[in-house]
């Protein structure tokens, strides 16, 4: 990994032991943490879209238009307001309160990622792991709690459920994670046909913090644009179009938020999820684990 990967990993290390010392929550870092175990589950090996973006100086959500966005207009049709925000509804945002950490105790944390089946949400390996920050498989030794459907905390509608089986990729930092409820009405994510190419144009969406250091989710969905810069054997890097800020890229618990392409703002096709990068909002690559080498995985797991 670059050597921003390793200041990333040694501020979550005295990020954590703040926690401990303090009482207080410390959330998923924006980066990796080593290969898979055996969880409670079994043993797991090591392991150009033409809609426009909205500013990504403003909270999502804020632009969009009362007529295809029944939860900013309630007194149109009160029927739809139990449904899923139209924009982007496969997007989905993980938060636990119960993880375990050294010496006992426990801290908050969060991560985000996608719907890719119904009963499955797509994100990063290491927003499951043991006491000792080791990727694990299995139920969870913690509850996360998956949202679905949302652009902001605040909206109507939606889904929610919790995690009850994880599975980890054998190659990379990504994993899948089982909702205890299916998702019926949300069109999933699609599973990338090709290889990622230097120079496509991807859109991210996160519900990571909006500092490196002041940590905690955000109560809306960031987005944002990249382009791929390098295409490695099971990762890609990418750097943002434009000036990045904390709103259009990832941040510490942005971990396992989708970059994809999308036509239409409603559907996309996933191209690759968020692992690590610089601490934002500071300039460099992000290096993202690829969805095209374990597709044929992911449709054996969810199958």
């Amino acid at each position: 990994m670059r050597t921003s990967s390793e200041r990333r990993r040694r501020f979550r290390a005295r990020a954590m032991a703040v926690a401990v010392l303090a009482g207080a929550g410390v959330a998923f870092a924006h980066t990796a943490t080593g290969p898979a175990t055996a969880g409670p589950g079994p043993v797991l090996a090591a392991g150009p879209g033409g809609h426009s973006l909205p500013d990504p100086a403003a909270p999502a959500g804020t632009a969009t238009n009362p007529a295809t966005n029944p939860a900013e207009n309630p007194t149109e049709n009160p029927a739809k307001n139990t449904a899923p925000n139209p924009i982007l509804p496969f997007n989905a945002k993980l938060v636990s309160d119960d993880i375990p950490v050294p010496g006992g105790g426990v801290r908050s944390g969060a991560c985000s990622g996608s719907l890719i089946a119904p009963r499955w949400v797509i994100t990063a390996g290491h927003c499951f792991h043991d006491v000792n920050e080791v990727r694990v498989g299995g139920r969870p030794q913690y509850t996360m709690t998956v949202t679905v459907g949302k652009l902001k905390d605040s909206d109507p509608g939606g889904h929610t459920a919790e995690v009850v089986d994880v599975r980890q990729s054998p190659v990379n930092d990504l994993a899948l994670a089982e909702l205890s409820t299916p998702v019926e009405d949300v069109v999933p994510v699609r599973l990338p046909g090709t290889r990622p190419t230097v120079g496509e144009q991807l859109q991210f969406a996160g519900w990571g913090s909006h500092s490196a250091t002041v940590l905690g989710p955000s109560d809306h969905l960031k987005r944002g644009r990249f382009r791929v810069s390098a295409v490695d054997a099971t990762t890609l890097e990418a750097l943002p179009v434009g000036t990045r800020t904390v709103e259009n890229g990832p941040c510490p618990e942005d971990s396992g938020g989708p970059f994809f392409v999308s036509d239409d703002d409603h559907t996309g096709t996933l191209v690759a999820i968020v692992n690590t990068g610089p601490p934002c909002p500071g300039p460099g690559a992000e290096t993202i684990a690829r969805v095209d080498v374990v597709a044929g995985w992911i449709r054996e797991q969810i199958g």
